[in-house]
């Protein structure tokens, strides 16, 4: 489904990955050895060499919106450009969004918070229901549970377990080998700027 080849640029890579429909592919690695750069390159956030191509689709043919759509980025800690946690919800997806937050331990309530009043982990899960929201078909994950505790943490793979097996394809960026092992159908090793089968 997502197919990346001698993806690159001076922090990272050259990156040869798969990730078929439905799998997670789980990147352990030390602070600094090129995990996040593989996403961003991914994403087409950042500037890079190679090929990324999404059901043959060629990423340099679509534009970076409409990529980023399909494939969707989440950072390890997401950015928040409005007050109230509802400015970042297209109206049409608030459906989706309300089914989503329960299923995090999270309250409709909090729609309508400041921002900045929320918890790490609230914001952390917030971001996850951001993604899933726009329905995605690859969702590039920094450390989505860094913050959360173990019962949030459960939470939050349940969720992502249940997407794939509607079709979701995941890469998941974690510091948890524990979390790798139980999330991921395959693991790699980032080991300065490249991967390693674990």
């Amino acid at each position: 489904m997502l197919r990346v080849r001698q993806l690159a640029n001076d922090f990272g890579g050259p990156f040869d990955l798969d990730l078929a429909r439905g799998e997670c592919v789980a990147v352990l690695g030390a602070s600094g050895a090129g995990k996040s750069v593989l996403l961003r390159l991914i994403a087409d956030m950042d500037v890079g060499t190679g090929a990324v191509t999404l059901d043959g689709l060629d990423r340099d043919r679509t534009s970076g919106p409409q990529w980023r759509r399909r494939v969707v980025y989440q950072a390890a800690e997401p950015a928040w450009w409005a007050p109230d946690a509802a400015a970042h919800f297209r109206p049409g997806d608030l459906a989706q969004v309300h089914a989503l937050l329960p299923m995090l331990g999270l309250s409709l309530d909090l729609m309508d918070v400041d921002i900045a009043r929320l918890s790490t982990g609230e914001r952390q899960r917030l971001a996850l229901v951001r993604s899933l929201a726009v329905g995605p078909d690859v969702l590039l994950l920094d450390e989505p549970t860094a913050s959360l505790d173990a019962a949030s943490t459960a939470a939050v793979e349940a969720l992502l377990r249940e997407r794939m097996d509607s079709g979701l394809a995941v890469l998941l960026v974690t510091h948890s080998r524990e979390q790798a092992a139980r999330m991921g159908q395959r693991t790699f090793d980032m080991i300065d700027g490249a991967l390693h089968p674990a």
